[in-house]
């Protein structure tokens, strides 16, 4: 089953979703191929020392949107990892309800570039984050 499959089966809640995704409470709107949107409620419990949701919470939301998307591109006997991560903050968050949509910029042969806008519920831009992601086959895709 290629990544894309297993994450639509995901969608429909014929499969359950990873334990990373249950533990941070992300939840899967959409994936087609290049694409993904998750979405997620920022409370207390993602807050730093001064109140506002924590950076790596935002992180890990727009890492599983962006690698779905990338992901959403392999074939059967492919997978992948995250080589390269960055994400730019704009705006605090307290309490809201954040999305993370992704899309694949360029995908080559080994490597590919991934753009997410995390927003909140408004429609505000929260932070954008771009990922590297690199293609393995054969051996290297063996466990993955």
């Amino acid at each position: 089953m290629t990544i894309l499959e297993h994450y639509r089966k995901v969608l429909n809640g014929e499969l359950e979703q990873s334990p990373v995704e249950s533990l941070m409470g992300l939840k899967l709107i959409s994936v087609e191929e290049g694409e993904a949107t998750y979405e997620m409620q920022a409370s207390e419990q993602h807050a730093n020392p001064q109140g506002t949701c924590n950076g790596g919470i935002i992180g890990i939301l727009a890492d599983m949107a962006m690698g779905i998307a990338y992901g959403s591109t392999l074939q059967n006997d492919e997978t992948f990892t995250t080589i390269e991560m960055k994400v730019n903050f704009f705006r605090p968050v307290w309490k809201a309800r954040i999305k993370a949509h992704a899309t694949l910029y360029k995908r080559g042969q080994t490597i590919g570039f991934i753009q997410c806008d995390i927003t909140d519920e408004n429609g505000k831009l929260i932070a954008h984050a771009s990922s590297t992601c690199m293609t393995l086959r054969g051996d290297k895709a063996q466990g993955r």
